[in-house]
């Protein structure tokens, strides 16, 4: 009776074991998938991790270019500011030169103011003391009519590498017949 009674304990204990068995291999192939569901979100976690660095990667080339961009407005700025003060500069010389031929003008308007004053001063007294008067008929005489000019061509000098250059003295041309409708005279 001790064995059967050791007999039918081991064959409790036997399947009490059988049972933890079952459940450990049941619990292992829980954390088997466990461990692939973690397995796929570590994967999931290294690619987001690579997307969040691709953003980043821009946002940084972005902000460099941003950075480029708005230090090219302040150079911009900058020539702006320089051109203002160049037009500002030229705008004051413009107005002291403005400024200067409107007294060189003044100045010239009371000097011609002179001479007018004298001209018609002068006038008065011409026209008071002695009237013009044209030459009589016998002094007019009509415009005489001059013979055209004739000049003598002027020739090109040539250099000559085997005589050496002398000067000679310039020709006249040789004076035109007289006509006797003419009233020149060749002397």
């Amino acid at each position: 009776s001790e064995v059967r009674s050791l007999a039918g304990r081991s064959a409790d204990a036997a399947k009490e074991i059988k049972s933890l068995i079952n459940a450990s291999v049941e619990r292992v192939a829980h954390g088997t998938t466990l461990v692939d569901q973690a397995g796929a979100t570590m994967t999931e976690v290294v690619s987001s991790i690579r997307r969040v660095t691709d953003i980043v990667g821009e946002i940084s080339a972005a902000s460099s270019e941003q950075a480029a961009g708005v230090s090219q407005v302040g150079d911009a700025v900058t020539q702006m500011d320089q051109a203002t003060q160049q037009n500002a500069a030229l705008v004051e010389q413009m107005a002291a030169a403005a400024s200067s031929l409107s007294s060189q003008a003044q100045d010239l308007v009371q000097t011609v103011s002179v001479f007018k004053a004298s001209d018609a001063q002068a006038g008065a007294y011409t026209a008071q003391q002695a009237p013009r008067r044209s030459p009589p008929p016998a002094m007019q005489r009509p415009p005489l009519a001059r013979p055209p000019l004739r000049v003598a061509p002027v020739k090109a000098a040539v250099a000559r590498p085997s005589a050496p250059k002398l000067a000679s003295p310039a020709k006249a041309p040789p004076p035109a017949p007289a006509k006797a409708d003419d009233e020149w005279e060749t002397f």
